[in-house]
């Protein structure tokens, strides 16, 4: 179990709607919507195990009309047992347009902030008492972080490469206790497309390909049909991949893969909420009543087209 622990521990907060605001794993993506957008998401991860994975999020971002530049800002908070951590970022995005018609761009993206990263001793149980490597009160430290990112997108298909979490590890002080989470570097693959399926349906494939060097690779393949009236409905699935020799952590670790669904609606035609539910494959899925995740988004100020299908439309 521990040392289950400490390899899933140096992952990212996961996240199912990445698919529909990639600013919260790529910092390049912040202006793309261009409006002035506000979104957050609540996620509750293996519903019923005690002290599983709890995490919220609200990032707003927009574009500036005078300059192809991108800003945002994001807060996150994580909770695993006794780990904790809130984390602060504000983002920066130079977008080059590549066409006459404004259509394709590529964006280099930049994200600096502090991470508070925190552990309750009053949680942990030593099984020897008096040990000094484990706390008993809460402690908490802080450490200043940044990501990087480039996106590439045109109407019909975008590709993006992000690392995140570059800093707060290589500055971690003596002070930082051994159970304390200190983020691991991360690296994000994702790209997907838009087809036509109809006049009034689309078809979204998206893959994300996650790696912290350390942890099995992570592999989520993404399928959202878009309708033209604001509905998208769609399913996913998640698994571990074997994609390099990682000799730190042993073969039957690999076996890790969960399934669900996804739906986005437009309540408004600046406002929209999405659902998703995650249910785990392996024999931890005995154990728990499945991961659920609730976003909400708002467009503010919008200058462009209120018809949400085609906000929906984009990626």
């Amino acid at each position: 179990m521990l040392s289950s622990i400490n390899v899933f521990a140096q992952q990212d907060v996961q996240i199912s709607q990445h698919i529909f605001n990639s600013i919260f794993i790529n910092p390049a993506y912040t202006g793309y919507k261009e409006d002035l957008y506000v979104h957050s998401y609540y996620r509750s991860q293996w519903v019923g195990l005690p002290g599983a994975p709890q995490s919220f999020s609200i990032a707003a971002d927009g574009a500036l009309k005078s300059a192809n530049i991108g800003l945002g800002a994001m807060i996150t908070s994580d909770r695993i047992g006794a780990q904790s951590s809130l984390s602060g970022y504000v983002n920066y995005a130079y977008r080059i347009r590549l066409d006459e018609i404004e259509a394709s761009h590529l964006a280099f993206g930049l994200g600096v902030g502090v991470q508070q990263l925190g552990i309750d001793g009053s949680k942990l149980n030593a099984m020897q008492g008096g040990d000094a490597a484990v706390p008993v009160t809460a402690q908490n430290t802080i450490l200043p972080d940044a990501n990087l990112g480039i996106f590439y997108s045109t109407p019909t298909h975008f590709i993006g490469v992000s690392a995140t979490n570059l800093l707060a590890r290589y500055i971690k002080t003596n002070t930082v206790n051994v159970f304390t989470p200190i983020p691991q570097p991360h690296v994000y693959l994702t790209a997907g497309a838009l087809l036509d399926v109809n006049p009034g349906m689309k078809l979204k494939p998206v893959f994300l390909l996650k790696d912290d060097f350390k942890s099995p690779t992570v592999l989520d393949l993404n399928a959202i049909f878009i309708f033209d009236r604001g509905l998208s409905l769609g399913a996913f699935y998640r698994s571990s991949i074997k994609l390099y020799p990682k000799s730190n952590i042993q073969t039957s670790v690999f076996n890790q893969n969960a399934f669900g669904g996804i739906v986005e609606l437009f309540i408004t035609p600046s406002m929209r909420m999405g659902y998703s539910y995650d249910h785990t494959m392996n024999a931890l899925g005995a154990y728990n009543y499945g991961s659920h995740e609730l976003s909400i988004g708002f467009y503010i100020n919008s200058s462009r087209s209120n018809d949400p299908g085609q906000r929906c439309f984009k990626f």
